[in-house]
């Protein structure tokens, strides 16, 4: 298959390989804000014991992690009212001044799932540049990766559309839109990468261009939070991007 083809058809078996690992990447690197999973215990410790047992504080990495993870699962319902500290207390079973502990305010809980998301985001970019080198075909790649991450996210999906960040510091809508911006100036590398291997129009306005594939991806991620995460962001994504492409 030529170069040019590629531009041309849908995304062949490299792609979709690339793709795949990228999916599952995602799913790894995303663990430290899924639920917790409960660790199995074993029967001679599950037994009753004699003697008294003293609560033990989680240490202060792990209890960040808890209070992440619980912003995080509160925020994957949607019409939920706006998420206090108060509430988020409730939700772990401590005081509000044991989450001052760790996070000096809300805004800085925000930022930590910020934090998430930037890392997980832009080492997989990072990954599809690395393994993959067609232009066209790092772009398709980054662009499932972009919308998986949301599908298997919803919380921070509602982190990355602004929703769950209105009335919070206005900080914290600036660094989601340098976000963002990174996202697009990876975009114009692939599109710049694809017309130097003759798969995308030289003379073509690759701002431009890029500009509509992000802003494409960002309609899927609000269409995915409106619809109550009943509308899957990767839907119909790959015939768009033939038709931005064209």
């Amino acid at each position: 298959m030529t170069q040019s083809n590629v531009g041309q058809n849908e995304p062949d078996e490299a792609l979709g390989r690339t793709v795949a690992s990228t999916v599952n990447a995602a799913a790894r690197v995303a663990a430290p804000v899924a639920a917790p999973v409960a660790a199995s215990v074993p029967a001679a410790a599950a037994a009753q014991s004699t003697e008294p047992t003293a609560r033990k504080r989680p240490p202060p990495g792990e209890r960040r992690v808890q209070i992440l993870q619980a912003l995080a699962s509160m925020l994957e319902h949607p019409r939920s009212e706006r998420i206090t500290t108060a509430a988020l207390a409730a939700r772990l079973g401590v005081s509000e001044a044991a989450l001052y502990r760790h996070f000096a305010s809300k805004a800085q809980m925000y930022e930590g799932l910020i934090a998430f998301i930037e890392h997980t985001v832009f080492g997989l970019i990072n990954q599809i540049t690395a393994q993959e080198e067609h232009g066209l075909r790092q772009l398709h790649a980054i662009v499932r990766m972009l919308l998986t991450f949301a599908e298997k996210n919803p919380g921070m999906t509602r982190v990355l559309t602004g929703e769950a960040l209105v009335g919070e510091h206005e900080r914290l809508q600036e660094r989601i839109n340098q976000l963002v911006d990174r996202i697009e100036a990876s975009v114009r590398q692939c599109l710049k990468i694809a017309a130097t291997q003759g798969a995308f129009p030289a003379d073509a306005d690759v701002a431009l261009r890029a500009g509509l594939i992000v802003a494409t991806v960002q309609g899927h991620w609000h269409r995915y939070v409106k619809s109550g995460f009943r509308k899957l962001p990767v839907a119909q994504i790959d015939g768009q991007l033939r038709i931005l492409l064209a």
